[in-house]
C-alpha cells in the first residue's frame, strides 16, 4: 500500500469534544477536557542508581521525583510510577528526539525508555466540585492529594493516575482502551454539578498544559498526520 499515510486520532475522537467546548467560567462547578495527542515515554531502571538518575535528568531537565510525586522540566512532566519506573509526558513533536536522547544517555546502563504514546491520554478535571466527582469515581482519599503529588488508583472499573498540579484541579492519565468508559463515567457523575467541556487556558504556567500544541487541540476530533 504505497499511498498509505499513518495518522493520529484522540482516543476520545468519537465524542467530538472541540465542537462541545465552551469558554470556562465560574458557574461551571466541574470542568473537563482532553489534552490530546501528547507524547508518553515509559522509563525503566533502578532510580536509586546515581548514573541512571543523572541520565534521566540530562534528557528531561527534571529531577527524579520521590515516591508518589512528579517533577517538571524542559522535557515535560516526569511521574513516579514505581521504584524502577517513571513516566515522562512530553510534547508529541519532541517524542522522537527524546527517545533518541534516552538511548544515548542510557548507553552502558541497565535502563531503557519506550514509547507508550499510543496507549495513553490525559484529561483535565477542575472546578469547585472536582474532588466530589473524584470521590464518586474512586475510593482514594483525593482530598489529601497535595500539589506536586500523584497517585495511581482505580477509577470506576479502570486504572488511572491522578496528578495535582494546582489547587483548582487535577489531571487524569488514562489508558486508551478505557478512555471512552472513563469519559462517560466522569460525565455521568459530574452532571449534577453544572458540568461543562471547558476550554483549556491558551497561555498557562501549568507544566502539562504547556506541552499542548494549540493546533492539535483545535483539531483533536480529526485525523492528524503521524
Amino acid at each position: 500500500m504505497p499511498n498509505f499515510q499513518p495518522y493520529l486520532q484522540s482516543p476520545l475522537v468519537n465524542f467530538n469534544l472541540p465542537a462541545e467546548t465552551v469558554p470556562a467560567d465560574n458557574s461551571q462547578q466541574v470542568r473537563a477536557n482532553e489534552l490530546p495527542l501528547l507524547g508518553y515515554i515509559a522509563i525503566r531502571g533502578e532510580l536509586a542508581d546515581a548514573a541512571i538518575a543523572a541520565a534521566i535528568v540530562s534528557v528531561t531537565g527534571a529531577s527524579v521525583p520521590a515516591a508518589g510525586q512528579f517533577s517538571s522540566g524542559e522535557g515535560g512532566v516526569l511521574v513516579w510510577v514505581s521504584p524502577d519506573e517513571l513516566l515522562l509526558v512530553t510534547r508529541r513533536a519532541e517524542l522522537g528526539a527524546r527517545l533518541a536522547a534516552f538511548e544515548t544517555a542510557f548507553n552502558g546502563l541497565f535502563a531503557h525508555a519506550v514509547d507508550n504514546s499510543g496507549g495513553l491520554s490525559c484529561v483535565s478535571l477542575s472546578g469547585a466540585e472536582h474532588v466530589t466527582v473524584l470521590r464518586h469515581m474512586g475510593v482514594y482519599d483525593f482530598e489529601s492529594l497535595a500539589v506536586g503529588q500523584a497517585v495511581s488508583t482505580v477509577l470506576g472499573k479502570a486504572g488511572g493516575t491522578v496528578l495535582r498540579l494546582e489547587d483548582d484541579g487535577v489531571f487524569l492519565i488514562i489508558r486508551r482502551s478505557f478512555a471512552d468508559y472513563l469519559w462517560l463515567l466522569l460525565r455521568k457523575v459530574a452532571k449534577p454539578y453544572r458540568f461543562a467541556v471547558a476550554q483549556l487556558p491558551p497561555l498557562s504556567k501549568n507544566a502539562l498544559l504547556q506541552l499542548l500544541d494549540p493546533k492539535t487541540v483545535a483539531t483533536s476530533s480529526k485525523k492528524v498526520p503521524a
